[in-house]
């Protein structure tokens, strides 16, 4: 049986792995762009605007609401997002402070 060591990383780097997990499509990006431009919660126009099925859309949405990165209402058929620039202000600066560790971490060593 496989084991799940998951739980043997931080918390801050399973974070950022489900959050790049969950940006880790091309619709998934198409998707937060036309809601950043919109600036508004947006409802029926994302499958209008995206070459893809009403279905897959629907799902690369789910992706984006469970890691947090977008808001949603359902009410009945209508759903309605928006970004969630809160998460996202949060993402960034995680990022940032992981690539600094990076280059912090590095920067005494040489390599090929």
């Amino acid at each position: 049986m496989a084991v799940n060591k998951k739980t043997e990383f931080t918390e801050l780097d399973q974070k950022l792995a489900d959050m790049s997990k969950a940006m880790s499509h091309p619709a998934r990006i198409a998707i937060l762009r036309v809601l950043a431009e919109r600036n508004t919660c947006i409802c029926g126009e994302i499958v209008e605007v995206m070459p893809l099925a009403q279905a897959t859309v629907s799902q690369h949405l789910k992706e984006l609401m469970g890691a947090g990165l977008i808001k949603g209402t359902i009410d009945g058929k209508k759903s309605c997002y928006c970004i969630n620039w809160e998460a996202f202000k949060e993402f960034n600066s995680d990022f940032n402070t992981l690539f600094g560790d990076l280059q912090t971490a590095s920067s005494n060593q040489s390599c090929c």
